[in-house]
């Protein structure tokens, strides 16, 4: 297995993540790190092991050894950096959004194809093994014909009015932004595991703090709660806390999901049920390793995540026994397996894989700009692709 070189460009939460996820694959080397100045970079190319720092993105592009560009900067910084990542001829694993608006994306995706690379989005729920055993269930039959989905996404990291991050900030974090950053992972999870595209929304928006105390110096997530008043300055709110959707599919199924980053109590709630002919299913990220199947005429079934009982394309996705448990950090992981092993062997390109591409992550942004324009209008608005 030949070593693939690859670089990270952007350390807040997520990079770290995609550097050791990446590692863990073994046959994969960080020889360079990009952040916003080199002091910066610098510090986070010692605390991560990796020997390159550059101030600038764009010295990682220019490096001809490097092969595979992660891109974990801020959402506004996605575009430009893809685009360019694609012109210098990388492979790409971009964090979502894929850009701030679908005429980006889609330009992206143009610019993928042309390039002739890999191109991926870091929706890294789809390759849970449990979710994928979901998806083999619909695909072969056992869910029936789908008819009724539910879900919803709660959080509670921006309860308080002085939780401030970039992401409040239209122009830095884009809009919708509640539904943006954590609806579109419900709503890629429901498109990967059904094979269904929904075509049509209803929305309604609230935003519970319309002004939020942001503190005037840049500090962490949360650390403003440790602020004095006079640390703070208030400042008004454009994005959504929380949302409800309500939608329909290409196959005339109908669904419903909760969206809110102010739920107390809830820390990453990701929950999806899915109602068909033959059964029902349904999995809360909370609990990634059990998947409930309802029945009618009999008990309901909990599937514990276990390769021997597992159908095979589930199974290749669970690394550990049973009883072993998987969960975020392995998503990404595979992610990552099934990426790097297309980058080794072009031929594997031409299967299916199930990572989300840049075509999934524009489709994502059609989705949020449907929903947001529902909620401004207060009417059924259709996605357009």
């Amino acid at each position: 297995m030949r070593t693939v070189k690859a670089a990270i460009i952007g350390t807040g939460f997520i990079g770290p993540a995609h550097v050791e996820a990446a590692r863990r694959l073994g046959g994969v080397e960080f020889a360079a790190l990009a952040e916003a100045g080199r002091e910066l970079a610098e510090r986070k190319a010692a605390a991560l092991g990796i020997p390159r720092a550059c101030g600038d993105y764009r010295d990682v592009l220019a490096d001809p050894e490097v092969e595979v560009i992660h891109n974990c900067t801020p959402n506004r910084m996605h575009f430009e950096i893809n685009r360019a990542a694609l012109r210098a001829g990388k492979h790409v694993i971009s964090e979502k959004p894929l850009a701030m608006s679908s005429a980006e994306t889609r330009a992206l995706v143009a610019e993928a194809r042309k390039a002739g690379v890999l191109a991926a989005v870091d929706f890294n729920y789809r390759s849970y093994p449990v979710v994928q055993e979901m998806r083999a269930m619909a695909a072969d039959g056992r869910l029936g014909d789908l008819f009724l989905a539910q879900g919803s996404y709660l959080q509670d990291w921006l309860y308080l009015d002085t939780d401030y991050n970039w992401r409040l900030e239209p122009r830095l974090g884009g809009s919708p932004r509640a539904v943006g950053d954590i609806g579109s992972h419900w709503f890629d999870l429901f498109r990967h595991v059904t094979g269904q595209e929904i075509v049509a929304v209803s929305a309604d928006f609230r935003t519970v703090h319309e002004t939020r105390r942001r503190p005037r110096k840049a500090v962490e997530t949360y650390a403003g709660r440790n602020l004095r008043p006079a640390d703070y300055e208030r400042v008004r709110i454009e994005t959504e806390d929380c949302a409800t959707i309500q939608f329909r599919t290409d196959s005339g199924a109908i669904g419903s999901l909760v969206v809110s980053q102010v739920s107390a109590g809830r820390k990453n709630r990701l929950y999806i049920e899915l109602s068909g002919s033959k059964s029902a299913l349904w999995w809360d990220q909370e609990r990634p390793n059990e998947l409930t199947v309802g029945r009618r005429e009999k008990a309901n079934e909990l599937l514990i995540k276990d390769p021997a009982l597992l159908s095979p394309a589930a199974a290749a996705f669970a690394h550990y026994p049973g009883g072993h448990p998987e969960g975020y950090p392995d998503g990404l992981k595979n992610l990552c397996r099934e990426f790097y092993a297309r980058v080794r062997d072009p031929k594997l390109r031409r299967e299916p894989a199930a990572f989300a591409t840049f075509l999934d992550g524009h489709r994502e942004l059609a989705i949020c700009e449907a929903v947001r324009e529902s909620a401004r209008r207060h009417a059924w608005v259709k996605v357009r692709g």
